[in-house]
């Protein structure tokens, strides 16, 4: 393994920026780490490899820095870095979990959907736990390593399930998750580590979690989305502007709770809706919103709601059939002008 340090422009030890700055996705996650982890004595960060950066190196530097106690590698045991985490939280401690994919929280389902969210009704004390998954598919990892288990989780009462879709949100919502007394699954989409870039703002500034950003304005179409999909939204949003398509891009960050606040507004601006996940196609996110329009703005709708998706089946290996599985541009072009013609 490599030796913890400032590994493919990870934020390195002791680099801890006052001003704006550029960076990845990645980076994002891994200084906002670095920041939780500077100001409050009780973060403390388990998972596996977490020491030599992890995974995809999002903890990279910070075992140097913080010491083996608040940055603790565990066993390859899912089960048993969540069910420890959940009694740090109770105890008065900050967990972060890494899952090393987020497929892998299916081995934690029974701590995270038993005992975490079920705890503060049960008794009546805070879980403010955190645990991180990088999720998605896109690069080449085939169906063991690429899935979107959000929407199973955002159906459990308990949970918060948060999914960033910008580097600004990479850092920002993974502080609020920290501050959120409710235990918070933070779905990562890989392809985004070191694909997205942009600009993270200075100091401790958090984000709110539940409350969704019209991230491109319009007037035609209302598209909602969130996490990896953002980007692809907001590049089928400038190539159909070009054909004089105003396309609205709702980004949802939080896809429980939901902010449907912020979704009813545009499509009543707009009267037409498109929704876009990568996750699979039936009960999803995307199921969730089209029901509450139906139900709370059926008199605003000027057509039916679509949805792009991810077929209702594993994720592929081969290159040329996982592109074809995830919704892009093409795909969501092709549901807006469908949408926007009746």
């Amino acid at each position: 393994m490599r030796s913890a340090g400032a590994i493919d422009g990870v934020v390195a030890a002791g680099d801890h920026p006052r001003a704006w700055r550029r960076c990845t996705y990645l980076e994002a996650v891994n200084l906002a780490l670095l920041r939780a982890l500077e100001r409050d004595e009780r973060v403390v960060l388990l998972g596996e490899d977490i020491g030599f950066g992890g995974a995809f190196r999002a903890t990279s530097g910070l075992l140097d820095r913080f010491g083996s106690k608040r940055v603790i590698d565990t066993p390859l045991a899912e089960t048993a870095i969540v069910g420890a985490a959940i009694g740090m939280a109770v105890a008065g401690l900050r967990p972060i979990v890494e899952l090393q994919f987020a497929d892998f929280v299916s081995c934690a389902y029974d701590q995270l959907v038993t005992e975490a969210a079920k705890l503060h009704y049960r008794f009546g004390i805070p879980v403010p736990l955190v645990v991180r998954a990088p999720a998605g598919a896109g690069v080449g990892a085939g169906p063991f390593h690429s899935q979107s288990p959000e929407g199973i989780l955002a159906h459990v009462p308990g949970l918060k399930v948060v999914c960033p879709g910008t580097v600004q949100d990479a850092h920002d919502l993974l502080l609020a998750a920290l501050e959120d007394p409710n235990p918070v699954l933070f779905f990562e989409h890989k392809r985004l580590y070191r694909s997205l870039r942009g600009m993270v703002r200075p100091g401790l500034a958090a984000g709110q979690l539940g409350q969704a950003l019209i991230r491109r304005p319009g007037d035609d179409v209302t598209v909602v989305t969130y996490g990896g999909t953002v980007p692809t939204c907001l590049e089928a949003a400038e190539a159909l502007a070009a054909d004089g398509i105003s396309v609205e891009v709702v980004d949802l960050r939080t896809v429980s709770p939901l902010d449907m606040t912020t979704v009813a507004g545009s499509v009543r601006r707009t009267g037409r809706a498109v929704i876009v996940h990568e996750d699979n196609l039936s009960h999803g996110v995307g199921a969730e919103v089209a029901a509450r329009l139906a139900d709370q703005e059926f008199f605003a709708l000027d057509g039916p709601i679509l949805r792009v998706a991810a077929p209702d089946c594993p994720v592929p290996f081969a290159a040329g059939l996982e592109t074809a599985y995830l919704p892009d541009t093409s795909r969501i072009s092709e549901a807006v002008r469908q949408c926007s013609s009746t």
